[in-house]
């Protein structure tokens, strides 16, 4: 699949280098070195140039970016809610129980096997790259990129903290106080390649903001992470002595009754990459953390969720 992404120059870039504009706007240093191997990467008018030209007020700068076909991930036909679309992103709300990446022992039950037949069923050939990630057991909104120039800018602003997300989750008992910031380091725990432990001695950074919305055996929270470590919010809420519930690697495995933790991506925000127009999406409670709400407080209040 081939992206068409078309600049006029104007004044601010006049007599720069193709090579810094591209910089300026977000291509990485491997999409520029792709750009210069193929013959028809970049074009001023119908003139192919280097990266090295010199670009000139009201030049049409044209760059093609070939993105090659994804093999290795295996297309299979399985439900997915898409929320939104376009050429160049995709948000999808993840079911819980579903990966997100294929993994030794599940290689066609994830979430890129999914979009990997969704692409091949409306015909746009292109790799799955996912911007921010769920455990599987964790449902709601994911982002990902269509293209790598869409993936490079996406990533940087992930990095620079300008995608926002927002969680929701039932943890055991409530957090004190109601409203706050955790702020401890997360390193991998010794002898295992999954879990995750606080560690102020080798831990990196990891912040994580919550609320409680409800109070109850079960209180509701609202999550805002800060930094994006492995495990983090279920890390940090069990670091202060609430776990999420039903969190069978830092908590009590069936304290929820739903079969997984309960946690759930509830929005996203974020500029879109090429156009940059702001992007806001949300995701209700899935029916099974909609129970445990239920069963506490009877009928389901939305706005206990804002």
């Amino acid at each position: 699949m081939t992206r068409k992404l078309e600049y006029i120059i104007d004044k601010d870039y006049a007599g720069c280098r193709v090579q810094a504009f591209l910089k300026s706007h977000g291509y990485s240093s491997r999409m520029i070195k792709d750009l210069k191997k193929n013959p028809h990467g970049i074009l001023i008018g119908n003139k192919k140039v280097t990266v090295l030209k010199q670009l000139r007020r009201g030049d049409k700068l044209t760059v093609y970016i070939k993105d090659p076909v994804q093999t290795s991930v295996v297309p299979v036909n399985l439900p997915i809610g898409i929320v939104y679309e376009d050429k160049d992103v995709i948000v999808c709300d993840k079911p819980a129980f579903m990966a997100t990446h294929p993994s030794q022992g599940n290689y066609d039950n994830t979430l890129a096997n999914a979009l990997a037949y969704h692409f091949q069923q409306t015909g746009r050939q292109c790799a799955v790259r996912f911007v921010n990630r769920l455990d599987k057991n964790t449902s709601g909104l994911i982002l990902a990129a269509k293209n790598a120039y869409a993936s490079a800018v996406l990533s940087d602003a992930l990095k620079e903290k300008r995608i926002h997300r927002s969680y929701l989750a039932f943890v055991e008992g409530c957090p004190r106080p109601a409203k706050g910031v955790i702020d401890a380091p997360i390193a991998r725990q010794e002898c295992t390649v999954i879990k995750r432990c606080v560690d102020f001695d080798i831990g990196a950074r990891a912040v994580t903001h919550y609320k409680v919305l409800r109070q109850g055996e079960f209180s509701l929270v609202r999550l805002w992470l800060e930094t994006g470590r492995t495990h983090q919010i279920r890390v940090h809420m069990s670091y202060i002595g609430t776990p999420v519930a039903g969190d069978f690697l830092y908590g009590h495995e069936h304290s929820a009754g739903i079969g997984r933790h309960a946690l759930h991506s509830a929005s996203l925000e974020f500029c879109h990459p090429l156009s940059g127009e702001k992007l806001s999406f949300v995701s209700a409670l899935p029916q099974d953390m909609l129970e445990i709400y239920q069963k506490q407080w009877g009928e389901y209040n939305e706005t206990a969720c804002i």
